[in-house]
């Protein structure tokens, strides 16, 4: 067994793996860069190498730097997690002529399967199914507007190296053919340094299938069964479950074959993902379900997997690369339950699913489900990788058992001040279509003003709040558990609110507080006192000022309790790499100032509140 691991990633999967090793006694070793030095993979590993600046192309993308770091450390292996260099197939190859383990498929294999049109051919050569459009090596204009006339519209140009969403474009008219096209090839060149593109047809009702596939380097190759992630935001994957609703033994069987040649096509070793697209239109069926494409890495999803096999795919990972032989025989690996996973974004579904940076000054996803994270209470989100701070897992006997979980799971969750996707996740699995098992990857785009969540709390929820507010003290919360029937106004996060009193609920903290945490349906909010004179909204006349855009305080020029004069200046924050003077609005008193110089802070966040001289 691998005696010491080098996790080349960060956030939540170099947490994973590092859980994994720490328990098998492997030592670990991380990687970060400028912005990750206080990050928890950071914490949890047994060393730390620095390797570079907060972009991605200046760190961790830097094969050179991160095989560096594996040798003067005495690391035996690497591990790539997931994105970043885990199917980089050059990576791969100079980490193991370093003398190193590559924890993944030989790079060949990675190569292999790195391009869409190649991969499908030598699919194609297998006897795996695969999707009728044109993969040939002309990319004329006028060859490839001929190729979708024949293959018959709607039809997607595809990038051959995409990814992620990247480089795909839905084409439902010949006369949009052209544009689409261009667009597509640029979007390709920028993303992939490969402006080529292959022809699908464009299956009307889709859903999202994929196979877990493991070999191992003594010729044995076996499926951990399906995975269904049709639920997407954007193509990208929103929720995922496992096994497949609908799926009966004689699909999964001729499914999970496929997936076996696929993987047997090019000598598989270690962890890897048969992507299918099936039309559901008529149920899932074996003849209507084509190989889509091989992720040559473990997935983001892949504890649905583990959650219904019961085994640990990153404890295979290790053991397939020390040379063992997979953990378990076909035979021996069965379903057991349901499980499904939501992937939580620091992200605002009110703003077009922005991101959404800043320090998580309250964060408690609870432990009723399994959780997935890179991050706790006091990190700060960046806007320099992907903002996912979480993956919550449930599992149960029935798929609505896993599904009440997960949503119940995800109606308590706290995170602020950051907005989160957790409200527009509970109203996805509380929808009639996914609830019953009836979802393709065009629901979102359907229903998507439907899922929005709401943007404040119930009133009942606010009177709960309006009632608890009031002494000064730290911050506190409550969550909603009753009902019931006053006028007051609050602050919801600088924003002036009338409530009516009378509703019930529970507060978590006793004594009155100065402002409180109101978490309800998946998203949280400040609640302060409502003062005449100081209690504003983001106007500044009212005494509120509040940040206009997320950013970092980078100068305080006064302190709380201080004397202010109209137009003095506040507090100085940077935002888009400029920097923005904050004033007073009147002549007054510094009343409250929550926050310090180096804060990183969101739009809408209160950063000083000035009494009116003639009111204090």
């Amino acid at each position: 067994m691998i005696q010491s691991l080098l996790i080349a990633n960060r956030g939540e999967i170099a947490c994973r793996v590092i859980r994994t090793a720490r328990r098998l006694g492997i030592r670990t070793i991380a990687v970060y860069s400028d912005v990750d030095a206080q990050a928890l993979h950071v914490a949890l590993a047994d060393q730390a190498v620095h390797i570079g600046a907060a972009p991605v192309r200046e760190s961790y993308l830097l094969g050179d730097r991160i095989i560096a770091a594996a040798i003067d450390t005495g690391a035996e292996a690497i591990h790539p997690g997931y994105g970043f260099l885990s199917e980089n197939a050059d990576f791969a190859q100079a980490v193991i002529d370093a003398g190193l383990i590559w924890v993944g498929p030989d790079p060949a294999s990675i190569t292999a399967m790195g391009l869409k049109d190649a991969a499908k051919t030598l699919m194609a050569d297998a006897g795996v199914p695969v999707t009728p459009g044109y993969l040939g090596d002309n990319q004329d204009a006028d060859h490839l507007e001929s190729q979708a006339a024949q293959i018959g519209y709607p039809v997607l140009i595809k990038a051959v190296a995409g990814g992620g969403g990247k480089g795909m474009r839905l084409v439902e008219q010949p006369a949009d053919f052209a544009d689409a096209l261009l667009s597509c090839q640029r979007e390709a060149a920028s993303s992939f340094g490969n402006a080529h593109v292959l022809i699908e047809k464009y299956i009307q009702r889709p859903r999202h299938i994929e196979v877990q596939i493991f070999g191992d380097k003594h010729g044995n190759i076996v499926h951990l069964f399906e995975r269904d992630c049709s639920l997407q935001r954007r193509h990208q994957k929103v929720i995922e479950e496992a096994p497949a609703p609908g799926m009966d033994a004689q699909t999964r069987e001729a499914l999970c074959a496929a997936a076996v040649r696929a993987g047997k096509a090019v000598d598989y070793v270690g962890a890897g993902t048969i992507e299918f697209i099936a039309d559901a239109s008529e149920g899932l069926r074996a003849d209507r379900i084509w190989f889509m494409e091989m992720n040559t890495r473990l997935q983001v999803e892949h504890p649905v997997t583990e959650a219904i096999t019961g085994q640990d795919l990153v404890e295979w990972q290790l053991r397939v690369a020390s040379g063992e032989p997979l953990p378990r025989r076909q035979d021996e690996l069965t379903i057991n339950g349901w499980a499904m996973e939501a992937r939580l974004y620091a992200e605002d579904p009110a703003k077009g699913f922005l991101p959404s940076i800043g320090r998580l000054d309250a964060f408690d996803l609870g432990d009723s489900v399994r959780v997935d994270t890179g991050v706790e209470q006091g990190a700060t989100i960046s806007p320099y990788y992907d903002p996912m701070i979480a993956k919550l897992i449930a599992h149960g006997d029935t798929r609505d058992a896993a599904r009440t979980a997960l949503a119940e799971a995800l109606d308590r969750s706290v995170v602020w001040p950051l907005r989160t996707n957790a409200g527009f996740l509970v109203r996805a699995l509380a929808h009639p279509d996914f609830a019953a098992g009836q979802v393709d990857t065009g629901l979102i785009a359907r229903e998507g003003e439907a899922l929005m969540p709401a943007i404040l709390p119930s009133d009942a929820a606010l009177a709960k709040a309006s009632a608890s507010i009031g002494g000064a003290g730290a911050l506190a919360g409550f969550r909603l558990n009753g009902a019931g029937r006053r006028t007051a106004r609050v602050l919801v996060d600088g924003q002036p609110v009338d409530v009516t009193i009378g509703a019930g609920g529970k507060t978590l903290t006793a004594a009155p507080q100065a402002r409180t945490l109101v978490t309800e349906h998946g998203r949280s909010w400040q609640v302060t006192p409502w003062r005449a004179a100081s209690g504003g909204a983001a106007a500044a006349g009212d005494g509120a000022i509040l940040a206009p855009m997320p950013g970092r305080i980078i100068a305080v020029a006064v302190a709380q309790g201080d004397k202010v004069t109209k137009g003095q200046k506040l507090i100085t924050l940077e935002a888009m790499k400029m920097e923005h003077g904050l004033t007073a609005p009147f002549d007054g008193t510094v009343e409250d100032m929550p926050h310090a110089q180096g804060a990183q802070v969101q739009e809408g966040t209160l950063l000083v509140r000035i009494v009116a001289e003639d009111a204090a």
